[in-house]
């Protein structure tokens, strides 16, 4: 290393390999819910959803949101 340059050290092994997957399986286990959530919340009457303050437009705005932003930052 010449004098002046910063070194890294990469870590990682099959420890960091399964950790990685086992995250991504998350994420997308995740982002399968969410888009399963807002599938249902598609079918909902419009009496359903005044029960919980929502209207159609709320539903139409939510349902054209893509797969993987999640409303409660739970895949990250």
């Amino acid at each position: 290393m010449m004098k002046g340059q910063k070194g890294f050290v990469l870590m990682g092994g099959a420890g960091h390999s399964v950790f990685s997957l086992r995250a991504l399986w998350q994420r997308i286990a995740r982002w399968h819910e969410v888009s399963r959530e807002r599938r249902l919340l598609a079918t909902l009457n419009d009496e359903a959803l005044k029960d919980m303050g929502l209207s159609r437009a709320d539903v139409e705005q939510e349902t054209h949101q893509h797969f993987w932003s999640d409303p409660l930052g739970k895949g990250r």
